[in-house]
């Protein structure tokens, strides 16, 4: 699946982030959904080290090795090198355990730990690294760092393509390869945790739910209509849909409510973490000025672009939709510091927006924002 053109860094937001947390006494734990680009991120930043130790944990000799580990076996392997890169980690059994061991008895040594499971790799690590780790979510590529890459004027130029294929790497990198690639992606890569970790009888239910979920985004859902759709009880629909986040491929908002009797209290809507993974589940690829859905597309683009944003910003804020039992509505908002920003995106600039005036009698002192794909990007931290 690696191909050549993966040789070509984009540089990465989370690159200094990183770089700037090294031999601090703590281990670095990177997550992120496979195929994302953690390996090339980490080999960008120790290029050519000769005082690292790298192990891929879905090597079976890795994982056999971590199975009978001591104090003694570390110190042996380790050596003199001061970097140690636990890949994949996920796979390791009663992992944390065993980063423990690194962090407490080789202060020296720096530990990165990745996994692209996160369910299986907070499970197993939180509790035993409390207090010696950094955590770090990395998604596919942004739009501020491919304007970073490409400029920002060619990355407007090219926003219809991303908005049908997306910005997983390998797609952003090999042009003319995108549908065979996200192929792969979908059919492998995605489920390789689930289908492994939860040992699911039924994949294909999965399959069926998270094409449900595609036709979906930026609706509000419902679990009951999900389970008949996928035919399954709706316990099973929320525990595969939490699996699904929790794996990276989707995300979900819930409603925001503070002051009306009408407003949804447990509402929530889905996204998911690309608009490539999207569009491959249900075998669409036209082109924007075609699709009958091009205004969930870009709302959904937006959604995960502005929360790449705020994660590697480390703008820490709350978010939320917001809907009446009317059906009015605001797509996205913020809420930091007990002050609220709402968003409504609009795909065609001509549009006007009209913002609910519910919502503005409620909550008066909000900041309201029309994003369109004539302004999007200063929203994005890019000028």
């Amino acid at each position: 699946m690696h191909r050549e053109n993966d040789r070509k860094m984009i540089k990465r937001a989370m690159q200094n982030v990183i770089s700037q947390r090294l031999f601090r006494g703590k281990a670095i734990v990177l997550i992120g959904a496979r195929q994302v680009g953690k390996t090339t991120l980490l080999k960008e930043i120790f290029p050519n080290q000769n005082d690292l130790l790298w192990f891929n944990a879905d090597d079976l000799p890795v994982r056999d090795f971590f199975s009978n580990v001591t104090i003694e076996r570390f110190r042996s392997m380790i050596g003199k090198n001061k970097i140690v890169v636990v890949d994949e980690a996920q796979r390791i059994e009663n992992v944390g355990i065993k980063m423990k061991l690194i962090t407490d008895n080789f202060p020296d040594v720096q530990l990165v730990v990745t996994g692209s499971s996160s369910f299986e790799l907070a499970n197993k690590i939180n509790e035993p690294l409390t207090g010696r780790k950094f955590e770090y979510e990395l998604f596919p590529l942004s739009f501020n760092e491919m304007a970073e890459e490409h400029g920002l004027f060619a990355e407007i130029q090219k926003l219809p393509i991303r908005l049908v294929y997306g910005m997983y790497p390998d797609v952003v990198c090999n042009p003319g390869d995108e549908k065979e690639i996200l192929s792969q992606l979908t059919n492998s890569y995605l489920y390789k945790d689930i289908l492994e970790w939860e040992r699911i009888k039924k994949p294909d239910k999965i399959v069926k739910l998270m094409k449900a979920l595609a036709y979906q985004i930026g609706d509000e859902i419902s679990y009951n209509e999900l389970s008949q759709i996928v035919e399954l009880d709706k316990g099973t629909v929320e525990k595969y849909i939490n699996l699904l986040e929790q794996t990276k491929i989707i995300f979900r908002l819930s409603s925001y409510s503070r002051n009306l009797r009408n407003e949804l209290k447990f509402g929530r809507k889905i996204y998911f973490c690309d608009n490539g993974i999207r569009n491959a589940l249900i075998n669409n690829f036209s082109d924007m000025e075609f699709r009958q859905d091009a205004g969930p597309l870009w709302e959904n683009f937006m959604v995960s672009e502005l929360r790449k944003y705020n994660h590697y910003t480390q703008n820490h804020c709350n978010t939320y939709f917001w809907r009446t039992t009317q059906k009015q509505e605001i797509d996205y908002i913020e809420e930091k510091d007990g002050k609220l920003t709402a968003y409504e995106f609009k795909w065609n600039p001509k549009k006007k927006s009209r913002v609910a005036s519910t919502f503005m009698s409620a909550y008066p002192e909000s900041i309201v924002r029309t994003i369109n794909p004539e302004n999007f990007y200063q929203y994005l931290g890019v000028e």
